[in-house]
């Protein structure tokens, strides 16, 4: 397997799992919960490094279904203003977001990574990562973000995203399967597939990205809300270890670190 570096830090190849904490600047996500104001955002940060979190994804934008459309110049404005707080700080931060504009405004920042949904969708886009000796985060993504709607056509994804980096000169990348749902064509069905499938995710020889917080999925039959799918998500999150997950993204930062310390001693991750 290939390593990915992020700021010093190694990924992948045998290495500690490792965690990425989520500051969501978007009061429009499905996780109300999770929205961080302006003015916090350096203290939160470093709550989340104290509390175990190697990486700080910062994103501005909801995509969650049905979440409606932020115009450009709003999502430039929102990680602007969060990054801004963050310069200097030494703190190891991804943008996630799947614009270049946006990437391109980003990049003035004290920024190590980049987290795009869309699997490198915009050759723009892959060509500022790929100038900027960037690493990143890839969703399994065709068309549209997260567009595969079976197993098989997840693998075909992860092909085309892998095409893409080959293409641009990307090398320092990790791969995300996509759990979620990401269009309406989706269902739950296939997430869980994805999750029993997930060491499978190996065969592209890179790190893989476990994203499954407090997502719908894990709502059960009882319809939970985001802020009740604490203790699903930590259960999951420590089953996607065992399966081979390189790096987990939480909102959830010390219960997902106490996790992660526990299921790294089982599987030999530490």
């Amino acid at each position: 397997m290939s390593r990915c570096l992020v700021k010093g830090i190694p990924i992948g190849r045998n290495e500690p799992v490792r965690l990425m904490g989520v500051i969501n600047c978007s009061p429009e996500s499905f996780y109300k919960s999770s929205y961080v104001t302006s003015g916090i955002i350096l203290r939160k940060a470093e709550d989340m490094i104290s509390a175990g979190a190697d990486i700080i994804d910062i994103g501005a934008r909801s995509t969650a279904p049905g979440s409606p459309p932020l115009p450009e110049r709003m999502e430039i404005q929102r990680l602007d203003r969060a990054l801004a707080e963050l310069d200097g700080s030494g703190i190891p931060v991804s943008v996630d977001t799947m614009r270049a504009p946006v990437l391109e405004r980003c990049l003035s920042h004290d920024i190590h990574a980049a987290n795009d949904i869309s699997g490198l969708l915009d050759p723009d886009y892959a060509r500022l990562l790929a100038d900027a000796s960037l690493p990143a985060f890839l969703m399994a993504s065709g068309d549209r973000p997260g567009d595969a709607t079976t197993l098989g056509g997840t693998f075909t994804a992860l092909e085309t995203v892998s095409s893409r980096c080959a293409d641009t000169g990307i090398h320092d990348y990790v791969l995300d399967p996509a759990i979620g749902l990401w269009i309406p064509e989706r269902t739950t069905d296939l997430d869980w597939d994805l999750c029993r499938h997930f060491g499978e995710f190996a065969r592209f020889g890179r790190p893989l990205l476990a994203a499954v917080s407090r997502k719908t999925f894990l709502a059960g039959p009882e319809k939970r809300p985001p802020e009740e799918r604490l203790v699903a998500s930590l259960g999951l999150t420590a089953l996607l270890i065992a399966k081979g997950a390189d790096v987990i993204r939480t909102h959830d930062v010390a219960e997902t670190a106490e996790v992660i310390r526990t299921a790294s001693l089982v599987v030999r991750r530490t």
